[in-house]
């Protein structure tokens, strides 16, 4: 869980133009050393399809999200004929995670689940009657 740090980036994919939504997010470490700032880690992530797709359409700078996902290391070579690496997660599950009145959205929460994604979800909220609490 973690702050967007810029707007999610769209690309297609080459061969058969997928959808993938590329952002990073600044996540605080739980401890502070005495008389220091709090430090953060930023967090490569990467959604393909339909959550990129959500994360693009809804995810903003500054929002507090949290992602499900997996480690994943690639490496390719640059132009210079240099190897490079990159860690990232790879998404499988995207939430809201800012509070109600933190949030600047106007939704309901039944807006708020219609909306939320999830690679696994199969089911679907029409309004926040519908919820069994």
């Amino acid at each position: 869980m973690g702050r967007l740090t810029k707007e999610p980036e769209v690309r297609y994919t080459q061969t058969n133009n997928t959808l993938v939504a590329s952002f990073s997010l600044a996540i605080n470490r739980r401890f502070v050393r005495q008389g220091e700032e709090r430090q953060a880690d930023f967090i490569n992530i990467v959604a393909w399809s339909k959550l990129g797709e959500f994360c693009s359409k809804y995810f903003k700078k500054g929002q507090q999200v949290s992602i499900v996902g997996r480690l994943q290391t690639r490496t390719w070579d640059d132009e210079q004929g240099q190897k490079r690496y990159i860690t990232e997660v790879v998404a499988e599950e995207a939430y809201f995670a800012d509070s109600k009145k933190e949030s600047n959205e106007s939704n309901s929460f039944g807006d708020f689940a219609n909306t939320m994604a999830s690679g696994t979800s199969d089911f679907e909220v029409t309004s926040s009657d519908d919820l069994p609490f």
